[in-house]
């Protein structure tokens, strides 16, 4: 840590990071992927990848809390079933948070990318799995073969790098618990914060979290995530849908050009 606090940000470093926190938390809200521009972002910067990707997650959590409120005070947020959503995503993010914060930097930056290139890549060869079935009724985790199980998974996934969740995240709330998109989208909010509250944690006991960074980069992603909130209720499912591929294709090429 004494080489991270040592390094010489500039006022521009910190307004490029709360500008592209903003559009990063835009895209998380609408779609997903916003972290694939925060990570190289920070690292570019001279930030180690264990550092990044903790100081990454002060935003998210600041983002998720936002978000939720705006879904929530418009009535699109679903609660009925949360214990069944949240309890495997804790599990598994409590899990993959340790695996990323132990990881030697050396094996978790490529790790990192790889990460994210498989769940672009996955998404952008099969788009449908976005998709909910039409006036399909929305179905509990416990009441679901797999659910739970696919849960926890995609909770490892969120607590070890979290950039791409929301396209494996969305399958399973929209593709297979049947949630429309504009309600998985604030669903995911939930998701995310849960294994970013468990994640933050780890990072914080391990010392992987600039805070300097991460406070600017919350600053951006909660302003970013009232306008994506106020975005997504204007949207139309097909609009949302367009969007989410949209973020696929360019997913896929962030994470090719890396």
């Amino acid at each position: 840590m004494d080489f991270i606090y040592n390094m010489d940000l500039t006022l521009w470093h910190y307004l490029a990071i709360a500008a592209l926190g903003i559009v990063a938390s835009i895209i998380n809200i609408l779609a997903g992927g916003g972290s694939n521009l925060i990570l190289p972002l920070l690292m570019a910067f001279g930030l180690p990848p264990d550092i990044a990707n903790g100081s990454n997650r002060v935003g998210i959590f600041f983002q998720s809390l936002a978000g939720i409120r705006g879904f929530r005070k418009a009535g699109a947020l679903p609660t009925h079933d949360l214990r069944g959503i949240l309890l495997p995503m804790v599990a598994g993010g409590l899990a993959g948070s340790v695996l990323a914060s132990v990881l030697p930097n050396e094996i978790l930056k490529p790790a990192l990318l790889a990460c994210i290139l498989g769940v672009a890549t996955l998404t952008f060869l099969k788009p449908q799995l976005l998709l909910p079935p039409q006036n399909a009724q929305e179905k509990k985790v416990a009441e679901t073969r797999g659910a739970s199980a696919l849960l926890f998974a995609v909770g490892i996934y969120g607590g070890f790098v979290q950039a791409s969740t929301a396209f494996l995240l969305l399958p399973v709330l929209a593709g297979l618990l049947h949630y429309n998109l504009l309600r998985a989208n604030a669903l995911k909010l939930v998701c995310t914060l849960a294994f970013t509250v468990v994640a933050l944690a780890v990072f914080i006991a391990r010392g992987q979290i600039w805070w300097d960074v991460g406070l600017v980069l919350a600053a951006g992603n909660a302003a970013g995530s009232m306008i994506g909130v106020k975005i997504a209720l204007k949207l139309s499912p097909d609009i949302l849908r367009k969007i989410l591929f949209a973020m696929t294709v360019v997913a896929v090429a962030a994470a090719f050009l890396k």
